[in-house]
């Protein structure tokens, strides 16, 4: 067999989609190498050429033609009688070249190749898919469900890879059965075990950043900039954006008309609710924009313990502190500074002031319902035990508590 093609003798090396041609070409030459060395005890004198076009391979073996009964070593010598068997016309120091076959190695050998080749071939492609997707963390993949299980979910993308999606880094509303399509970023790519783990996320801000960025030309392009993004996945996002352009309206332009811009993001992220706002250097009026889209009074600063004492009229307060509380947190985030929110008291309003109970109710009580904006007794009576749990990290038994001792005052 004067010409080995290795590509039809090892059909496996079709599955492999990472490893480029020449690669695995110089991975072969290696491993037959290898076999050389272990028939002949060296390679020194051997010559395999590797054909990267079409997959032949061919190896050719030289060795010193010496007088009868002066050869040393058979693996680089040959005695002249042996010679002139393969060829009349050499003489003693000419140089015998032959063709080594597949066949020489034996059955054996081939096997053990074989199972070499396969195994150190599946090593580079885990190596390229590594270094492949270490280099794209933070972009978005779009691959296909394969498996979901109670954890995690196995997605694949167009070329197999597997990539992981725990269930921490998914939507609290995403649900995914085999064969849907999914989108995420890559997120943290690690070796285990000499595999690599890629591991997706839709939760993190960086997703939401680019989706932004695809659906919005002038983010792509850098005439807008996002600034910051908080998120409480599947709930809230806030987005500040800042544009190097006076003509361009940053929060316009990522809204889009009628919302069409904004709406296709919003759908990905199963109805997150996305408040784009003009980032400022003015930290009253960026806290301001951040608790949109309620409206406030006034604000009282401490840039040195970073806290903002922020005072609205009381239909507003709910809207402040918004559903489970995630509208003020994420203003916190955003700007950096504990927001804490203050009802107006109105004139007409007979009310006492939650600090009036400080006999009857523990400080750090107190504190929890001032820290979501409940500072009078009636703004804590206006809601419901349920309510309360929710907003609060207080138990039901002592808001129940609380609720008793604020209702005999104004009985």
């Amino acid at each position: 067999m004067s010409n080995i093609n290795l590509i039809d003798s090892f059909q496996e090396f079709k599955d492999f989609k990472n490893i480029d041609r020449p690669t695995m070409m110089s991975v072969l030459e290696d491993v037959f190498r290898s076999m050389i060395r272990k028939k002949y005890g060296t390679d020194e004198n051997c010559d395999v050429i590797v054909n990267t076009d079409n997959g032949d391979l061919e190896i050719w073996r030289t060795r010193t033609v010496m007088e009868d009964g002066f050869s040393e070593d058979d693996d680089l010598e040959i005695e002249l009688a042996e010679a002139r068997k393969y060829d009349e016309d050499l003489e003693v120091g000419d140089d015998y070249v032959e063709l080594i076959t597949l066949e020489s190695f034996g059955r054996r050998a081939i096997l053990a190749a074989r199972q070499t080749l396969v195994s150190k071939i599946l090593e580079l492609e885990k190596d390229e898919i590594f270094k492949k997707y270490k280099d794209r963390v933070g972009e978005i993949v779009t691959g296909e469900v394969y498996q979901v299980w109670k954890k995690e979910t196995l997605v694949l993308d167009d070329e197999g890879n597997e990539l992981l999606l725990p269930k921490t880094e998914q939507i609290p509303a995403d649900y995914f059965k085999k064969g849907d399509s999914v989108k995420a970023i890559v997120y943290k790519v690690d070796m285990m075990n000499a595999n690599p783990k890629i591991i997706i996320s839709r939760t993190a801000p960086e997703f939401l950043q680019r989706l932004f960025e695809l659906e919005v030309p002038e983010i792509f392009d850098g005439l807008i900039t996002i600034k910051k993004i908080v998120r409480e996945p599947g709930e809230r996002a806030k987005v500040a954006v800042e544009s190097y352009d006076d003509r361009i309206d940053p929060v316009g332009a990522c809204v889009g008309m009628k919302g069409s811009r904004i709406h296709g993001i919003v759908r990905e992220l199963k109805n997150e609710n996305i408040d784009v706002i003009n980032f400022t250097n003015n930290i009253q009026l960026y806290i301001q924009r951040a608790l949109s889209p309620a409206k406030i009074t006034s604000i009282k600063l401490d840039d040195e313990k970073k806290t903002a004492a922020v005072y609205l009229k009381p239909d507003q307060v709910s809207l402040a502190i918004g559903r489970g509380g995630h509208n003020i947190k994420l203003a916190g985030k955003l700007t950096g500074y504990e927001i804490d929110v203050y009802r107006e008291a109105d004139e007409h309003d007979e009310d006492v002031d939650i600090e009036e109970f400080a006999d009857e109710i523990d400080s750090w009580i107190l504190d929890e319902f001032k820290r979501v904006g409940l500072d009078t007794a009636k703004s804590v009576l206006a809601l419901s035990v349920n309510e309360l749990v929710k907003r609060t990290d207080l138990e039901e038994e002592t808001i129940k508590d609380v609720l008793a001792i604020l209702k005999a005052e104004f009985e």
